[in-house]
């Protein structure tokens, strides 16, 4: 086994198990920072006055945004499954995962892009992989 395999093998055990490195951090992070972030942010609603509870709602909604953004910034970056670092399509396609959090509060930009980001990112791997398949015969 050469060094280059034995790295890769090391990475893609570092990406399958805990947090990971590098962008599968980052999408994890994001992930485990902006899903359950609806929960705090319905305790300030509670305690706010009413005429700032639709202002922090839509900080939360910015945060949300700001959240698929980042996958979109992460896909951008990785557009090619076979330059991708193991297990990122996965993590790529768990943006899907805000579909939740933006249900609980209503947000129908964010419910509708949610799912078609997950959708999206499993069309292309589809698409990708029909490709290197047909290339391959």
């Amino acid at each position: 086994m050469d060094l280059r395999s034995a790295q890769r093998i090391a990475e893609a055990e570092a990406a399958r198990t805990g947090l990971g490195t590098g962008p599968n951090r980052r999408l994890r992070l994001t992930l485990l920072i902006g899903m359950p972030l609806f929960l705090p942010v319905l305790g300030v609603m509670i305690l706010v006055p009413k005429s700032l509870m639709n202002e922090v709602l839509y900080v939360y909604e910015a945060a949300i945004i700001g959240c698929l953004l980042h996958y979109v910034w992460v896909f951008a970056k990785y557009p090619r499954y076979a330059d991708r670092p193991p297990y990122l399509t996965r993590d790529l396609a768990m943006g899907g995962g805000f579909f939740l959090p933006s249900l609980f509060f209503g947000f129908w930009p964010a419910m509708i892009a949610a799912p078609a980001w997950a959708l999206f990112v499993g069309v292309t791997y589809a698409v990708e992989t029909m490709r290197e398949n047909r290339g391959n015969h």
